[in-house]
């Protein structure tokens, strides 16, 4: 692969930058402080294909190459953590299905209105969400109770569902259920639940440590009703399409940690050129040096290896394990970055007045979501010793 970038990636991440840095970055504060979506940064990504980033053109979208979808996920974090959160969830959770598996008259339905942040009547739509994880599962998704069945032309849905990023703010949530096959089998497959659906209830958000304007909920589907066109793909392919959905979601949440390293590192370096002590910037002291030295070179490493699990994905091949090994040292490399970023600014790093502290707090979840880091090992292990038998 060639690692640099061609010229149209290149205006694409010039583009964005300066779409986040006037739009995203400047409201990062008070998003976090307030619990608040921004809806006016996010109202005007249609126009510029970030709501989009996995739809194709036909439908409305930017239809982006993989790596060009890790570079805008990768500024959207370097200015706002929880607004990246919601975008790429929206793209690599709740669009990427449909745009995959979705039948063509379902794709017309809804992709065009995901993707532009428009509805037919010109008002502004929500975002999508995808709804896995239940109280009693999480990393076995084996083990989900939401069930569906047929009745008649319909879908009949009933179960809990926990930590649905985007719920309150979707149009709908695409939902892993498991039901019996005509074989009296058990299956599991995703379906297309709208927000507006008779029975579907959101709880209020979860009151989180960090990305709090990135909104979290348990959701409650009692005998909800959908038309069983909005089964997406065949029936029983849901354990597949999902862990295909999150292979790419996690290029997404590691190029998501790569821009909140970024982001603590550039403050890092600004506040270790200015803040003086024993008569000198603390930049000249070498724990100092040392600690930014490491944060460069594992943002660099951290990077290249986004780009790489990205660049498999869009070559059409099995990225599995690299999007594995990006997710999990990129997340890693946040935490670590955000730390030693906390550490340089001494006692201000531990104040809310720096950025340091939100960024800490954001990046803490990048290990835990899309997959612990522990399933990223085992993940990883298990492709390695597949490929040596």
């Amino acid at each position: 692969m060639n690692f640099e970038l061609t010229f149209e990636q290149r205006m694409w991440k010039e583009a964005v930058h300066e779409f986040v840095a006037r739009e995203v970055k400047p409201k990062a504060k008070e998003v976090d402080e307030k619990g608040e979506v921004n809806w006016t940064a996010i109202h005007k990504m249609g126009n510029l294909g970030l709501l989009g980033l996995n739809v194709p053109e036909e439908y409305g979208g930017a239809g982006v190459d993989a790596v060009s979808a890790a570079i805008a996920i990768e500024e959207l974090g370097w200015g706002c953590g929880s607004t990246a959160l919601s975008i790429a969830a929206h793209n690599g959770l709740g669009c990427a299905p449909l745009a995959l598996f979705g039948k063509e008259e379902l794709k017309r339905k809804y992709l065009p209105i995901v993707a532009s942040g428009r509805r037919p009547d010109g008002s502004s739509s929500g975002l999508a969400a995808l709804a896995l994880t239940e109280p009693a599962a999480g990393s076995d998704l084996r083990g989900i109770t939401c069930r569906a069945h047929l009745e008649g032309d319909q879908w009949v849905i009933s179960g809990t569902k926990m930590w649905c990023t985007n719920a309150s703010i979707a149009e709908y949530i695409i939902t892993l259920v498991r039901h019996e096959s005509e074989i009296n089998a058990e299956q599991f497959s995703l379906i297309l639940v709208p927000t507006a659906q008779e029975g579907l209830q959101i709880d209020p958000p979860e009151k989180k440590m960090g990305l709090k304007g990135s909104p979290t909920h348990a959701v409650s589907l009692n005998q909800v009703r959908v038309p069983q066109e909005y089964l997406l793909g065949n029936s029983g392919d849901g354990l597949r399409q999902t862990l295909q959905v999150l292979d790419g979601g996690r290029i997404g949440i590691a190029a998501l940690s790569v821009g909140l390293a970024q982001a603590a590192f550039e403050e890092a370096l600004r506040y270790a050129k200015e803040r003086k002590a024993f008569g000198l910037p603390i930049a000249e002291q070498e724990a100092i040096q040392w600690m930014l030295a490491d944060a460069a070179t594992e943002i660099h490493a951290a990077r290249l290896m986004v780009y790489y699990a990205a660049w498999l994905k869009d070559q059409g091949k099995r990225f599995t394990k690299e999007a594995a090994m990006a997710k999990l040292f990129a997340s890693e490399t946040a935490e670590r970055v955000c730390r030693n970023a906390i550490q340089i600014h001494g006692g201000y790093g531990y104040s809310r007045e720096y950025p340091v502290e939100r960024l800490y707090r954001d990046a803490r979840l990048m290990t835990i979501g899309e997959g612990t880091s522990e399933i990223q090992r085992l993940v990883i292990a298990r492709q390695l010793l597949k490929a040596a038998s």
